[in-house]
């Protein structure tokens, strides 16, 4: 068979990791043809994905959800063939992936599952992990076009089990980076330099390559997009819905979702996911620094003026015994816009909370 690097290669999806492996591939040779729905000045930009496909034996698949995932296999179906392998790297359900898969194969072609573990640094640098689940004849075809762009790749089994295991993963990797947000709060508020954290966590057997990347950046307030808010919210989301399927209660799981919810609602969900730590971390500042007395003055005039506003809404919505009364309405209300209302409760709740510890007044029973 002639060598691969003769044959074309399709990347669909041009987000942070498909420009990276993308790039990857033209620089190890590859001739690379790319489709994004939102057309991009780049080289080889083609009409759609089934022209993608007229022109590409291989289909490198970096679209973001499931049903991005399921509308591209389904606008390259007309034009597939047994020539063709489709690799999809999305990060979905287990039956998503499974559903793309049937729709690549009742045309005849082979389909590869390939999600995988590594951000913005690790694409550019052509240091992804793939987990990779299907046929195997087919993957180790298509295994040059991985290597390209990975450091590693990792067999997992049947199509399903590789997107279970970058699911899981994730699991892992959200709720560490809460609870280091959370820590470093605790750390700030007791008053200990942050550096002395981040000294004692080198040594700690916690410590991961997640966490000497996020740390610094946490404290900094750097939250410049690695791997979204959205699309880590997404991910937490299905493991939520699979864990509900199967029974389990994930609860440190259902608490990152949570804080990561919080922050679309704030409009933060293009930002890292690190940026959970906006909530507990205040601008950092050496008590001895010029003007720290100054910015004291001004939290607490804002402080002041927030508190009021909360207490009437937080109130008005409260029990002594800490039960929520709905407000009465025209109509009953769905369960989408009582959940919302529910979310926002509980952040305002928490927000006054923090207000009156700044303020150094104590929050009444009736305010919880």
């Amino acid at each position: 068979m002639p060598h691969l690097k003769h044959k074309n290669i399709g990347v669909i999806g041009l987000g942070i990791i498909g420009r990276g492996v993308s790039g990857n591939l033209r620089r190890k040779g590859f001739p690379v043809f790319v489709w994004n729905r939102t057309p991009r000045p780049v080289p080889n930009f083609v009409g759609s994905p089934a022209e993608l496909a007229g022109l590409c034996n291989y289909i490198q698949v970096y679209v973001s959800d499931d049903e991005a995932l399921l509308q591209t296999v389904n606008q390259l179906s007309e034009k597939l063939a047994t020539r063709h392998i489709v690799i999809a790297h999305s990060t979905v359900a287990p039956d998503s992936m499974r559903a793309a898969a049937e729709i690549v194969e009742g045309r005849g072609a082979r389909f590869i599952e390939a999600p995988f573990t590594g951000s913005k640094a690790a694409a550019g640098k052509g240091e992804l992990v793939y987990y990779i689940g299907g046929n195997e004849a087919a993957w180790r075809e298509a295994r040059s076009i991985l290597e390209a762009s990975s450091k590693e790749i990792i067999e997992i089994g049947e199509i399903g089990q590789a997107t279970a295991i970058k699911i899981a993963t994730n699991m892992v990797t959200a709720a560490s980076v809460q609870a280091t947000a959370e820590a470093l709060a605790l750390v700030q508020a007791l008053g200990v330099p942050l550096g002395k954290f981040v000294e004692a966590m080198q040594v700690n057997a916690s410590y991961s390559t997640t966490l000497a990347m996020k740390m610094p950046k946490m404290i900094q307030r750097d939250f410049e997009p690695h791997f979204s808010v959205k699309h880590m919210l997404k991910d937490v989301q299905i493991a939520n819905q699979l864990g509900l399927s199967h029974y389990l209660d994930f609860g440190v799981t259902a608490a990152a979702c949570d804080r990561l919810v919080e922050q679309i609602q704030w409009g933060h969900g293009d930002d890292d996911y690190s940026a959970v730590a906006r909530k507990y971390l205040s601008q950092i500042a050496s008590a001895g620094s010029e003007g720290a007395e100054t910015e004291e003055a001004d939290v607490r005039t804002t402080a002041e003026a927030i508190v009021g506003g909360v207490e009437s809404f937080v109130g008005s919505d409260s029990t002594t015994s800490g039960q929520t009364q709905s407000r009465p309405t025209s109509a009953p209300d769905s369960d989408a816009a009582k959940e919302a209302t529910a979310l926002r409760r509980g952040f305002l709740t928490q927000l006054l909370r923090r207000w009156r510890q700044l303020l150094k007044r104590p929050v009444s029973s009736k305010e919880v």
